[in-house]
């Protein structure tokens, strides 16, 4: 079982974390979590709740560090709603947060997708396929979701492994 995740405040206010794996590495999560972070994110964008920018400090397989900042004002306010629920200080917090922030970013560049959600007046509602893949598929080194492979796992069932 790897180390806990280590969490301090810089001086100048940005939250470090040291994760002792790789993106790749973090644990699925639950869909209905997933569902629920997405909730809490948008409520808190609402709301203006900003958050402090977040600087992870992951641990590659070979012992290199990979840094990812979270410094957008956006990915900074969605981070800090997940950390009030979730605690990113804990590997299931911090990979439900990446998975939160990496279904937005695929959602925006993958046009295919566009019939897996729905714009509705009150913000956006996810399909469930869409939910189960984001929960329980790898993130990438670059803490994102491969394109291609989401592509893959939607053409094809998804068994619930996660319980929702």
């Amino acid at each position: 079982m790897p180390a806990p995740i280590r969490v301090a405040r810089a001086p100048d206010g940005v939250l470090a974390y040291a994760v002792p794996l790789p993106p790749e590495a973090l644990p699925p999560v639950a869909p209905r979590d997933l569902e629920a972070a997405w909730d809490h994110a948008r409520a808190a964008a609402a709301a203006e709740r900003w958050g402090a920018p977040r600087r992870l400090l992951f641990l590659r397989a070979d012992g290199t560090p990979q840094e990812l900042v979270l410094a957008d004002t956006d990915a900074a306010c969605w981070a800090e709603a997940v950390d009030a629920r979730h605690d990113l200080g804990t590997l299931s917090g911090l990979s439900l947060c990446l998975r939160l922030l990496a279904l937005v970013e695929v959602m925006t560049r993958a046009r295919w997708l566009a019939g897996l959600y729905s714009l509705t007046p009150d913000g956006i509602d996810l399909h469930p396929a869409l939910l189960r893949a984001a929960a329980s598929m790898p993130l990438d080194a670059a803490a994102r979701f491969d394109e291609t492979g989401l592509r893959r796992l939607l053409s094809r069932p998804i068994p619930s492994g996660v319980s929702a």
